[in-house]
């Protein structure tokens, strides 16, 4: 992709006073034929600021993945979400950022709506949502921004908080008036020129930013000439790319880049794809988007207006055929998608397509925040592997996150996790779902066994329900655990709660559906990892047994109240996952250390209280059962360093279970 050229920082930002539409817009240079830069590629001494401001973690950028795209040859897309207005509507949409985003979306963006106070901390806010997305579901996202009822100050206010949180991406837009007609903003901006050239003097280069075009003009320009000339000038100013409005017919979007790359406009240009999904939902866009339905569509929707699902089976259909045309032209390198934040037709459209790709193989085994300062990050412990957005949000504070190895810490500084109910880690279940798949009443510790046992398997429980989650997980198992099932179930069913486990593997390829991860090419490598908890009963029994596995067996036990017992030697590390890659060093992504084993210990303990046990009434005998589990058991992890051997965590659980067996033949009348 093309970048714009720049004079000096200053200078541009004292020359900008009351120029919107100037023609020599203040981020426009000279090459060294005289011609505008503007949007072309740029030489080494016309960049975009006078001193190089990319620095380690910039390097990444969405400019420069797209233009990698672009240069492949790849087909890509992107998606499009709006803020929910509920706190449950905030919690459904963020497992739909983890569903939609397994199929490989270069970026996502989050509208702004002036009147659901958009850059406030609430969870339905869009900044919120915008932010979620990359720290916490590692999405590439774009935030909109609009000039609509704010000054410069505020909209400068938004611009640093999405900077910290963050966001590095920005779609510039004036925005819908509140009222009928636009009415100028004193003190504010009135075109989103003005916008993308105050973000380029007050914030340099940090911001990608795209900007809006509309392929029939806007619908408030003079002229279709005019609009054309205003969008060439939001690119002079800044824009790195940009989206256009929906359309209906492929040769409007073709025309539109015909006429756009003739008066120079010459970065990514982005067609905006609508898959009709609902007669409603078509009507309200196109009112607000002032545009109009070709008759052709009218005529087939019109007599199935009543009819959602076949509706949307013609949108899906009328999508389809309007992006393979698109693709297939030379003309387009990616999709951009209003998805009206449904999946189904969304997905159904990339998949038909073939560029819905939900590839098994990871570029590390657990989920990696897209916050520009976590970019180095390689190294995590093992225990929050199904709570990353939980061990996301105890590190947000972390000025440094390790790379290439976890040190031994002695003060970790994880942060507390007191607020159990932020939308970004609160359950997708209801309370209802909860309570059908744990349990309504829970009449002994064994219907706790039960309720684990049903998770591992999949069968449902005594009530008839599937039980697809648990306080630990909220997602039904990975495809990695059920290489274990059936010892797993074996174990659960007599009191070994498992919450966390991995199996040994020897040089499996990386690309391995299962369990590969990182680069094509490489070996991956897995102690057998096992952790649970399990009774003080079992727990003495364990040690006793313990003794002759060591030093296979690396053990770390811990109840709530702190009792501590490890052979973990010094306090180290361990590493528990690992990969070798054509080209690279040793990549050791996941450890068990025992310092942090302790932070998580507070973390896995306090979920029976904060998300099974408040289920229920005080004083309640399910609550009770809870309560005397949190208080009595311990938290278990175990680790046969032997990866190459069988794994011998199953052995060391059935000696303990025998020896337990024969203390109860030895003295049937006193078990204990």
């Amino acid at each position: 992709m093309g970048k714009i050229g720049s004079r000096n920082l200053k200078e541009t930002c004292d020359t900008m006073v009351n120029r919107v539409h100037g023609v020599d817009g203040c981020w426009q240079t000279s090459d060294s034929s005289g011609g505008s830069n503007s949007g072309g590629e740029s030489s080494k001494e016309s960049s975009r600021c006078s001193t190089p401001v990319l620095d380690a973690d910039r390097q990444d950028r969405l400019r420069d993945k797209m233009r990698r795209r672009i240069e492949s040859g790849d087909h890509w897309f992107s998606l499009e979400f709006f803020p929910p207005r509920t706190a449950s509507g905030a919690v459904n949409l963020i497992s739909r950022f983890d569903r939609m985003g397994s199929g490989g979306p270069l970026f996502i963006d989050i509208t702004w709506h002036p009147a659901g106070d958009p850059g406030s901390d609430k969870e339905t806010s869009s900044m919120m949502i915008a932010s979620t997305a990359v720290n916490y579901c590692g999405l590439e996202s774009v935030l909109h921004l609009t000039c609509c009822n704010q000054t410069k100050e505020k909209i400068t206010a938004h611009l640093k908080k999405a900077k910290r949180l963050g966001l590095k991406n920005i779609m510039a837009l004036r925005g819908d008036p509140m009222e009928d007609r636009w009415e100028k903003e004193e003190g504010g901006f009135n075109y989103a020129t003005e916008l993308v050239k105050h973000m380029r003097c007050e914030f340099d280069d940090y911001f990608d930013i795209c900007v809006a075009g509309y392929p029939t003009g806007h619908p408030e320009a003079e002229s279709y000439e005019e609009d054309l000339m205003h969008l060439k000038e939001k690119v002079d100013a800044g824009a790195d790319f940009i989206v256009t409005q929906l359309f209906f017919r492929v040769e409007t979007f073709f025309k539109f880049v015909k006429d756009c790359r003739a008066i120079g406009i010459t970065c990514p240009i982005l067609p905006g794809i609508f898959p009709i999904q609902g007669y409603q939902s078509l009507r309200q866009l196109v009112k607000l988007s002032k545009l109009e339905v070709p008759d052709e569509i009218m005529q087939v929707i019109e007599p199935i207006k009543d009819n959602d699902a076949a509706i949307r089976n013609y949108g899906i259909q009328q999508a389809v055929g309007m992006c393979k045309v698109l693709l297939e032209s030379g003309e387009v390198p990616g999709l951009h998608l209003y998805t009206l934040n449904r999946e189904v037709a969304t997905i159904e459209v990339l998949r038909q397509l073939g560029i819905w790709i939900e590839d098994p193989r990871r570029s590390l085994p657990w989920a990696i925040s897209a916050h520009p300062k976590r970019k180095v990050e390689d190294v995590r412990p093992i225990f929050w592997a199904s709570r990353p957005k939980s061990y996301i949000y105890r590190t947000q504070d972390w000025d440094e996150f390790p790379n290439g190895r976890w040190g031994n810490s002695s003060s970790p500084a994880f942060g507390e996790l007191n607020d159990y109910y932020l939308f970004y880690l609160k359950s997708k279940s209801s309370k209802d779902d909860l309570l059908r798949m744990w349990g309504e009443e829970l009449m002994s510790e064994e219907s706790v066994f039960e309720v684990f046992t049903s998770y591992i398997t999949a069968q449902p429980n005594r009530g008839g329900h599937k039980v697809m989650c648990m306080p630990w997980n909220d997602d039904p198992l990975a495809p990695e655990t059920n290489l274990l099932r059936d010892q797993l179930e074996k174990v659960n069913k007599r009191g070994i709660l498992t919450i966390n486990s991995q199996p040994n593997i020897n040089g499996k390829p990386s690309s391995d559906s299962i369990v590969g991860w990182g680069p094509p090419g490489g070996y991956v490598f897995q102690k057998s990892y096992l952790e649970f908890f399990t009774s003080s009963e079992n727990v003495t029994a364990l040690l006793k047994v313990l003794k002759k596995y060591e030093p296979r067996v690396n053990y770390h036990i811990v109840n709530v109240q702190g009792k501590n017992i490890t052979n973990a030697h010094d306090m180290q590390p361990n590493a528990v996952t690992w990969g070798i890659f054509p080209g690279r060093e040793i990549v050791q992504p996941t450890v068990v250390d025992p310092v942090s084993f302790l932070y998580w210990k507070d973390e896995a303990f306090a979920l029976w209280i904060e998300q099974w046990a408040k289920l229920y009434e005080d004083e309640s005998p399910s609550r009770m059962i809870i309560q005397y589990i949190h208080d009595n058991y311990y938290l278990v992890n175990l680790v046969d360093n032997d990866f190459p051997l069988d794994n011998c965590l199953w052995q060391v659980i059935d000696d303990m279970f025998e020896l337990l067996d024969s203390q109860l033949d030895s003295h049937p009348e006193n078990p204990e």
